[in-house]
C-alpha cells in the first residue's frame, strides 16, 4: 500500500495528475512485488509459527519415512526389497544411534493400520506449502521407494498419485517426475553393471593385457534425454534450459535452507550427479 502512497505523492509533485497516475502504477508494481517476496518467505504465519529451521527438518524426516513405510505396506506386506531399500537410504544417511532408530520407528508407524496418509501429507503440506522443490523432492524419494524393486504396482501408483494431490502437484507434473525416475533408475543400474565389469576387467587384466576395451556405461541419447525430463526432439536449449532448472531444483544447499534434514543432502547430490551426467553425454554427443 505505502508504494502506492508514496508513488502517488511523487509523481504529482514532478508532474502533476499525469505523474500521479504513473507514480501510482508504479507504486502498485513496488507494494506486488514486495508482497511475492514476502509470500515466499511464508508469509505472517512464518513470523508468528515458530517456523524454526530444525523443526522443519524434524517434521520432513518423519513424514518422509512415515509415508516410505505406508507405501511399502500398500501391497498388504512389506516386502524384503522394500525394507532393504529403506536400509540402505538410511546407510546413503549415514544414520546411526538414536537417529536411526527414529527413521525405523517412522517407516514402522506409516506400516500400522491407523496411520492416516492423508493427515499426515497435510500437515506436510501445510509447513512446507511456498517451499515447492522440497514438496517435489518429497514425493520424488517416495517414487524412489515404491521403484526400489523395479516395478511399479498399481497399488503403490494409486498411493503415489494420491500423496501427489496432497501436495498440490498436478497428475502431468507427477506424470513427469515418474518418467524422469525411470530413466534415472535404469541409468543407475547401468552405471552399477558398468562398475561390475571394471572389477571384473582387473581380475582379469592377465588375460589380453594392453587390449582391454573400456566398458560402455550404457547411456544413450534416448536415455540421457529421458533422466532430463526430454523427448528425441529437443533441442541444444531445450538441453539447456532443463538441465538448469532442475540443477537448481536439486541444488544441495538451497534445499538444506529451505527445511530438508542434512542427512538426506546424499538424496539431493546423487539426483544432481545423474543430471550433470546426463548433460555432459548430450554435450558430447552433440
Amino acid at each position: 500500500m505505502w508504494g502506492k502512497v508514496l508513488g502517488f505523492c511523487f509523481g504529482f509533485m514532478f508532474g502533476k495528475f499525469i505523474g500521479a497516475l504513473l507514480g501510482l502504477y508504479l507504486g502498485h508494481m513496488f507494494d506486488r512485488s514486495l508482497k511475492q517476496d514476502f509470500d515466499k518467505a511464508g508469509g505472517f504465519s512464518g513470523l508468528f509459527k515458530g517456523d524454526d529451521i530444525n523443526e522443519r527438518q524434524a517434521l520432513f524426516f518423519s513424514s518422509c519415512f512415515a509415508v516410505m513405510g505406508h507405501i511399502a505396506k500398500s501391497n498388504g506386506r512389506v516386502s524384503e526389497t522394500h525394507i532393504r531399500a529403506a536400509s540402505l537410504f538410511m546407510d546413503e544417511m549415514n544414520l546411526s544411534g538414536d537417529e536411526r532408530r527414529e527413521a525405523q520407528d517412522a517407516f514402522r508407524s506409516g506400516k500400522e493400520s491407523d496411520f492416516s496418509l492423508k493427515e499426515t501429507v497435510h500437515d506436510f503440506k501445510e509447513r512446507f506449502a511456498r517451499r515447492h522443490d522440497l514438496l517435489q523432492l518429497f514425493l520424488e524419494i517416495q517414487i524412489q521407494m515404491a521403484f526400489s524393486d523395479g516395478h511399479l504396482a498399481e497399488q503403490e501408483k494409486q498411493l503415489l498419485q494420491e500423496v501427489s494431490k496432497q501436495l498440490g502437484i498436478s497428475r502431468t507434473q507427477f506424470s513427469f517426475l515418474l518418467k524422469r525416475y525411470q530413466a534415472e533408475f535404469a541409468f543407475r543400474q547401468q552405471q552399477q553393471r558398468f562398475y561390475e565389469q571394471q572389477n571384473q576387467q582387473r581380475s582379469s587384466h592377465n588375460e589380453h593385457q594392453g587390449h582391454r576395451v573400456p566398458p560402455n556405461n550404457g547411456m544413450n541419447r534416448a536415455q540421457a534425454l529421458a533422466l532430463l525430463g526430454l523427448s528425441n526432439d529437443a533441442t541444444s536449449r531445450d538441453i539447456k534450459v532443463a538441465y538448469r532448472k532442475l540443477m537448481a531444483q536439486h541444488h544441495p544447499d538451497k534445499l538444506v535452507s529451505q527445511g530438508l534434514p542434512k542427512h538426506m543432502m546424499e538424496v539431493a547430490v546423487k539426483k544432481s550427479q545423474d543430471i550433470q551426467a546426463a548433460y555432459e553425454y548430450l554435450k558430447k554427443a552433440a
